[in-house]
C-alpha cells in the first residue's frame, strides 16, 4: 500500500514512520511518500526516517516530492499534517491575539481562527487535487484546526476524509490507568468537537466506572487531566474534560501567562534543522513532550504521557480497519448525522466511531453536557464562518469569525487582530 504524508518534512512525521516499521500485518504499508515544499526539511526528515529503518529489510520504502500531484498518484491514503505558515505562522497567530489581550493559542480562541484562515484555503486545493490524482484514497487529516479543516475538506472529499486527533486517546490512556484497566477494555463515551468535548463514561466489562472515579479525588488527581481541573470542579461537571477546555474555565489564567508555545517550538525546531539526526530528533522529540502545555502545570509531565503524540496509532489502527474490514471503534472527527442533536448532520464532531471498508460512521453516545451546549454551537458557527471567510476573502467575514469567538470579546479586538496579523493583513479585501 503507497500512504502519502502531506507535510512530510514535519517534525513528527518520524512517529509516523515508527509505528509503520512495527506493522507487521498483511495489508501493510510497503511505500511512503513524503511531500513538502520544504525541501530542506524533506532531506532532514528522510533522513531521520533512514536511520530508524537500519537493519529493517523489508521497512516501507521512502521517497520525497515536492510535487503534490506527482506524490498523489496512485495513493491508497493520505496523511494530512501541513501547517501553513510554518512556526513562524503560529508564533505570530499568537503573540498578535496576546498582543491585543485575548488567548494566544494554535487552535483555540483568535489564534485558533487565525490558523484555520490561512490553512482551509490550501486544504480546499489539497482536497480538490486528491479527488483527480488519487479518487480512491482516503484522507486522514491531522492539519488543525482538525474539525474545521475536515470539514472544509469533506465538501470535496465526503466521507472519504476522516479527522484524527490525539487529546481523546491520550485522555483515555490516563483515565484507563487511574481506574486499572487498559485502553483496549474500555469504551469512552466521549462527544464533542476537536479540542472541545467531554468524557461523559468509562465502560470496563459492561460497567460505568467514571462515577467511582469521581469520587476519589486521590485516583482522580493522579492523572494530567485531574491535576489541570482539580477533583472538585470534575465532581461539579460530572465528567472529564479535554485538557483544551483548560482554555475555556481557566481563560484569564491561560491569557495571564502569557506563553507563546509557537515561538519556544519555532527555536526549539531551527536547532534540530540545522543539525539532523536520530539522536537529536530523539532529544528534542522528549523536550517537546515534557513541555506540552507546561503553562498549566504545577509539575512535570507523568513518564508514561512522554511516548509522543498517540496520533500515529490511531491513524494506523483507522488504516488497518479500513483495508482489513475488521470493524473497530475509534474516537474520530466524522460528519454527526443524528448523533449529538445540537448541531445537524452535516456538522464535523468528534465521538467514537465504527471504522470498517466503508469508512467511519458516529455511534451512539451520551449528549454533550448541558453546560458545553452553548460553547460547542458556538464554536461550530466560528468554524462555518471561518471557513466561510477563507473562501470568499473578505474582511468583514474574517472580522466575524474572530469576533464571534467565546474567548475573544470585542468586535474592535477582532478587527485589530485581522488588520495587525502579518500573515493575514493585505490578504482580506475590504467590503465596506
Amino acid at each position: 500500500m503507497k500512504l502519502v504524508i502531506l507535510g512530510g518534512g514535519g517534525f513528527r512525521v518520524p512517529l509516523v514512520y515508527r509505528a509503520l516499521l512495527a506493522d507487521r500485518s498483511p495489508r501493510r504499508v510497503t511505500q511512503v511518500v513524503l511531500h513538502d515544499l520544504d525541501s530542506v526539511r524533506l532531506a532532514a526528515i528522510s533522513g531521520v526516517l533512514a536511520s530508524l529503518a537500519t537493519d529493517i529489510s523489508d521497512a516501507p520504502a521512502v521517497t520525497t516530492s515536492t510535487d503534490l500531484d506527482e506524490a498523489l498518484r496512485g495513493a491508497d491514503f493520505v496523511f494530512s499534517a501541513i501547517r501553513v505558515g510554518g512556526l513562524d505562522g503560529r508564533a505570530a497567530d499568537e503573540s498578535v491575539a496576546a498582543g491585543c489581550g485575548v488567548l494566544g493559542q494554535e487552535t483555540v480562541g483568535a489564534g485558533g481562527v487565525a490558523y484555520g484562515l490561512r490553512t482551509v484555503p490550501v486544504a480546499l486545493d489539497i482536497a480538490r487535487r486528491i479527488s483527480v490524482q488519487a479518487p480512491d484514497a482516503w484522507v486522514i487529516n491531522f492539519t488543525n484546526p482538525a474539525g474545521m479543516v475536515t470539514e472544509a475538506m469533506s465538501t470535496h472529499l465526503g466521507n472519504r476524509v476522516i479527522g484524527i486527533c490525539d487529546s481523546p486517546v491520550g485522555l483515555g490512556k490516563r483515565v484507563a490507568r487511574a481506574v486499572g484497566a487498559s485502553l483496549e477494555d474500555a469504551w469512552l463515551d466521549y462527544a464533542g468537537l476537536n479540542h472541545l468535548g467531554w468524557l461523559r463514561g468509562v465502560h470496563v466489562r459492561g460497567r460505568d466506572v467514571l462515577p467511582d472515579l469521581l469520587a476519589d479525588a486521590e485516583r482522580l488527581e493522579s492523572f494530567e487531566e485531574g491535576k489541570l481541573f482539580g477533583a472538585e470542579w470534575l465532581r461539579m461537571l460530572g465528567a472529564i474534560p479535554n485538557e483544551y477546555l483548560h482554555y475555556y474555565y481557566f481563560t484569564r489564567e491561560a491569557v495571564e501567562s502569557g506563553t507563546s508555545r509557537g515561538a519556544f517550538l519555532l527555536e526549539q525546531q531551527k536547532q534540530f534543522y540545522a543539525a539532523p539526526s536520530w539522536e537529536s530528533w530523539e532529544r528534542t522529540r522528549l523536550e517537546r513532550e515534557q513541555t506540552y502545555m507546561a503553562e498549566t502545570r504545577d509539575d512535570e509531565r507523568d513518564s508514561d504521557d512522554l511516548d509522543g503524540g498517540g496520533y500515529e496509532r490511531v491513524a494506523l489502527d483507522l488504516m488497518h480497519a479500513i483495508t482489513s474490514d475488521q470493524r473497530a471503534t475509534l474516537i474520530l472527527n466524522v460528519p454527526n448525522g443524528t448523533t449529538l442533536s445540537c448541531l445537524d448532520a452535516d456538522a464535523i464532531v468528534e465521538v467514537p466511531s465504527l471504522v470498517d471498508a466503508n469508512g467511519a460512521r458516529p455511534v451512539s453516545v451520551s449528549q454533550v453536557p448541558d453546560e458545553g451546549v452553548g460553547l460547542v454551537t458556538a464554536l461550530k458557527v466560528v468554524e462555518r464562518a471561518t471557513i466561510k471567510a477563507a473562501i470568499s476573502g473578505e474582511r468583514a467575514h474574517a472580522v466575524k469569525a474572530v469576533a464571534l469567538h467565546p474567548l475573544v470579546d470585542s468586535v474592535s479586538i477582532a478587527r485589530k487582530i485581522v488588520d495587525a496579523h502579518p500573515l493575514l493583513s493585505g490578504v482580506f479585501r475590504a467590503t465596506f
